[in-house]
């Protein structure tokens, strides 16, 4: 039997754990599990996740980077921050949730059951340094994800998306374990410590297996990033599934899998570097592009959320693109930047899209910050967050991806990304004048719970606190990458 060193993997059983209680609760008790508890059971395991992230990285600053199940399961800083992230993450899109579900006719105990099991797989994706393990994570978020999209049994849409991303996510799922044995069948191991080191001390003669399993690997990231052009789904799995579900999707979902891409690339096959760069140039330059364009089009705030998470995942790929150590910062400090700012803006939509969660047109936004000033005025500055405005993290995060490119030598791709950027300021401003400028078609107060209202104030403070102070989250990046590169 392999050792097993349980301080490592204690934040995915903390969640599964969590995760199987809901599920008997909900199955023993006479009535019906109440959204309290539940909410209460969810948000002390996100808490209990961001505790030991808090140990673990002392642990790793004692003793260094170690792995533990035969080398499947690695704890370095990169892994104990991505944890932290997401369970920052559980906590507010759990705050998010309580008040929709309060208001709606889905189960409680059903969404944090699902919710708690997905943000587990994610954390197995962060964690993980075998391509078989980074594949088990990558089911046990789908398997939930493709659930959660659907709860709303009283909404086709729902269903809808729900239909659209397990079709499309089982098909790229396929291709990401096919492309995994590729790579096996190219070095003889899927531990990602041992094909780089394989890689590095040899040389292939044939390297056509290793670069179509690269390929294919890509394509199966490319998916859950949703890069273009393995966008299709995003939009329409955004618009249909529960507005709750949608930000815990554009924020765990992204963390998960942008660290596991990260780990396959720089860490495994960082000698393949001049292979699968210009793969990512090419996703970046679509992503933040197209992204930024169909987002101008738009009329459902959520469609256009989508798009422009299309847009983000194209400045984070430019950390990838770049493979440094200021590369993999860059995109680690946008990943924890990103998450609460969306979910705060999925938030105020989850208030605003009213009891049956579906009036998200952006005229239902005309005059909000008239109506309701506080409500407003945070949801403008996520927006501009979500831009790139100074004095906000959003613009740091920006700033790091690009300056990472161009250290690397990407002048060009980090041009492409700031006229997807500056295409993106049409409807960020667009929406933002809404809030102010234009005369209120709704009269209509919108109701803002304590849950919610807090998740909401989580976002802005951390946008505009470390927007002016961005020190100690950037140096947490960088400590954390040092050792993440080989």
């Amino acid at each position: 039997m392999p050792s097993i060193d349980y301080l490592a993997i204690l934040p995915a059983l903390v969640l599964l754990g969590a995760s199987v209680l809901t599920l008997m609760l909900s199955a023993l008790l006479r009535h019906s599990l109440s959204a309290r508890v539940a909410t209460s059971l969810s948000v002390l395991a996100g808490l209990v996740v961001l505790a030991t992230s808090v140990a673990q990285w002392v642990d790793v600053a004692r003793h260094g980077a170690s792995s533990t199940i035969d080398h499947a399961v690695v704890l370095d800083g990169f892994s104990v921050v991505a944890t932290g992230v997401i369970g920052v993450s559980l906590v507010m899109a759990s705050l998010i949730a309580h008040d929709w579900l309060v208001r709606g006719p889905v189960s409680a105990s059903h969404f944090y059951t699902l919710s708690l099991a997905a943000s587990a797989g994610a954390l197995v994706m962060v964690q993980a340094n075998d391509l078989v393990v980074i594949f088990l994570g990558l089911e046990i978020l789908s398997i939930g994800l493709y659930v959660l999209a659907a709860l709303d049994r009283h909404r086709s849409a729902s269903a809808e998306a729900a239909l659209k991303y397990f079709l499309l996510g089982g098909f790229a799922s396929a291709i990401f374990i096919y492309g995994a044995a590729l790579v096996y069948g190219a070095t003889g191991t899927t531990n990602l410590s041992a094909i780089g080191y394989f890689l590095a001390g040899n040389v292939l003669l044939a390297p056509g297996l290793l670069v179509a399993g690269g390929a294919l690997l890509l394509v199966g990231f490319a998916f859950k990033v949703a890069a273009v052009p393995f966008h299709l789904w995003s939009p329409d799995v955004y618009e249909g599934a529960p507005t709750p579900v949608t930000g815990f999707m554009a924020s765990v979902v992204k963390v998960g899998a942008f660290a596991a891409l990260l780990r396959v690339l720089v860490s495994a096959l960082s000698s393949q570097l001049t292979t699968w760069r210009p793969i990512i140039w090419v996703l970046v330059a679509l992503s933040t592009l197209v992204g930024a364009s169909m987002a101008l089009v738009q009329r459902n705030v959520k469609r256009m959320l989508a798009y422009s998470s299309i847009n983000h995942a194209g400045f984070i790929l430019l950390g990838v693109w770049a493979g440094t150590v200021r590369g993999s910062a860059g995109a680690l400090f946008y990943l924890m930047t990103y998450a609460p700012v969306v979910l705060a803006s999925f938030g105020v939509l989850a208030l605003v899209g009213g009891a049956r969660d579906d009036s998200h047109d952006i005229d239902r936004f005309r005059g909000l910050a008239r109506r309701q000033p506080v409500l407003g005025a945070a949801l403008a500055v996520l927006l501009l967050s979500q831009l790139g405005v100074p004095l906000t993290t959003g613009f740091y995060a920006k700033y790091g991806v690009l300056l990472a490119a161009v250290d690397a030598g990407g002048g060009p791709i980090a041009l492409i990304a700031l006229i997807g950027a500056a295409i993106a300021a049409y409807f960020y401003l667009r929406w933002v004048l809404a809030l102010y400028a234009e005369e209120p078609i709704e009269t209509d107060r919108v109701s803002v719970g304590r849950a919610s209202g807090l998740a909401i104030a989580l976002g802005v403070v951390a946008t505009l606190l470390f927007g002016l102070w961005p020190g100690p989250l950037a140096a947490l990046a960088q400590h954390a990458t040092l050792l993440f590169h080989p």
